[in-house]
């Protein structure tokens, strides 16, 4: 099984890989560390703006679903069930679906999203609730085909996770969704 994670900002993303990963034995490749890893070997800082700007040009240079197609490849050597974590793109989208993948999104309230992401303080989520707003806003539609348009990936998903109350909560509807798959 292939499953892609999509979703808002904090919303959980994170969580319900965690669950596939330790409840499930998923294995995990990830847009966001992959992102990173790209970072730091151009020497930039690794923050949200530093994410767009390398993520963007990577698509822009080889396809809108560049990245996902290389952690694709990079999962072809697994023989049990991969999740790859933060879909992003329209391409990155169709690519999973064209290849049987799921698609799943993860929401939760913008405020209830900010106050995890200050919990989580990665080196991308070191900002004010106001530069929140306006990463999240521009990131949810783009009409560039390598840019982020996380609202139109979220209506092809098979699935949308509202996660709103407790971490159980959620893992309620991730055994639901696995039991529909």
């Amino acid at each position: 099984m292939l499953i892609g994670i999509t979703g808002t900002n904090g919303a959980g993303k994170g969580t319900v890989v965690d669950y596939l990963v330790n409840t499930k034995k998923f294995a995990h490749y990830s847009v966001r560390e992959f992102l990173i890893a790209e970072i730091k070997k151009r020497g930039m800082v690794a923050d949200r703006p530093a994410m767009r700007e390398v993520a963007n040009d990577l698509r822009k240079q080889y396809g809108p679903s560049y990245v996902v197609e290389a952690l694709i490849e990079k999962a072809k050597q697994e023989t049990g069930n991969v999740v790859v974590e933060s879909i992003r793109t329209i391409g990155e989208a169709e690519l999973l679906k064209s290849k049987g993948a799921l698609l799943w999104a993860v929401d939760a309230d913008r405020k209830t999203r900010y106050e995890r992401t200050l919990k989580r303080w990665s080196e991308t989520d070191k900002i004010d609730f106001e530069q929140f707003c306006v990463y999240e806003d521009r990131e949810m539609q783009s009409t560039e085909p390598w840019d982020m348009n996380v609202f139109a990936v979220m209506q092809m998903a098979d699935h949308v996770f509202q996660n709103n109350g407790t971490p159980e909560e959620l893992f309620q509807q991730v055994e639901q969704a696995l039991a529909k798959a």
